[in-house]
């Protein structure tokens, strides 16, 4: 196997790898113990599946790591295109992986607060929970923050597979659009947050980009010229 579609590969699992992290801690945890303007709901769902929270959690932490892993492995694909572009994709994922990290101290800020303890017994128990309820709701709107750097990172990620030459065109395209969705998602919800959801449903098929390009690195590959293939072949001959 050539090493630009090797490397193309592995990008592509390690892409693939975030497909059960995100969804795990950004939707499906909170849409089962948060309920929405309720704190008392929310402290006695959190405290009665806790090991399910910590679990989002460690899983918010891990898909960070992926990302970072993500971006070496794209920056060992494409460096060769243009480092300058490559070395700013590494960077915007940096910064979101930098904000996610601290993100993830809310939901455990709420946790602390749920279970109460001695040297929060000058709060009642409706106190600690609403106190725990803002620490949740802050974490939703560090999500928003962290989007517009989901956003500005597949600019360069997207000019650079328009560039590569060994993958397709339209992906590349389609990156640089989905960089925008992400970034006026970001500007919706600060603005205008009662009409984030529509939002989010409207630029849907935008968003797909990284489903696309996840998807061609893992099953594709790379698409080398057969020169450059059969280059390969004699020097393993």
């Amino acid at each position: 196997m050539h090493p630009t579609d090797k490397a193309a590969r592995l990008a592509g699992a390690v892409y693939a790898s975030m497909v059960f992290t995100g969804p795990f801690s950004l939707i499906y945890v909170p849409g089962k113990l948060i309920v929405r303007g309720d704190a008392t709901a929310t402290a006695a769902n959190v405290l009665a599946h806790e090991t399910l929270f910590r679990v989002a959690i460690f899983t918010d932490l891990v898909g960070q790591v992926l990302f970072i892993c993500l971006a070496v492995a794209l920056y060992r694909l494409f460096s060769n295109v243009n480092r300058n572009w490559a070395l700013l994709m590494v960077g915007f994922v940096l910064v979101s992986a930098a904000v996610g990290f601290l993100n993830t101290l809310n939901n455990i800020a709420a946790l602390i607060l749920f279970h109460g303890g001695q040297f929060l017994s000058v709060f009642n128990t409706a106190q600690l929970n609403a106190l725990g309820m803002l620490f949740v709701r802050l974490h939703s709107q560090g999500i928003f923050i962290d989007e517009i750097f989901w956003g500005v990172w597949l600019f360069p990620f997207g000019l650079l597979v328009f560039r590569s030459g060994f993958l397709p065109r339209v992906i590349g395209v389609w990156l640089m659009i989905n960089c925008f969705g992400y970034v006026v998602l970001s500007v919706i919800a600060l603005f205008f947050p009662s009409n984030y959801n529509t939002a989010f449903k409207v630029l849907q098929p935008v968003l797909f980009g990284e489903l696309a390009i996840m998807l061609w690195l893992l099953i594709k590959g790379a698409r080398l010229p057969r020169l450059e293939l059969g280059a390969v072949e004699m020097k393993k001959a």
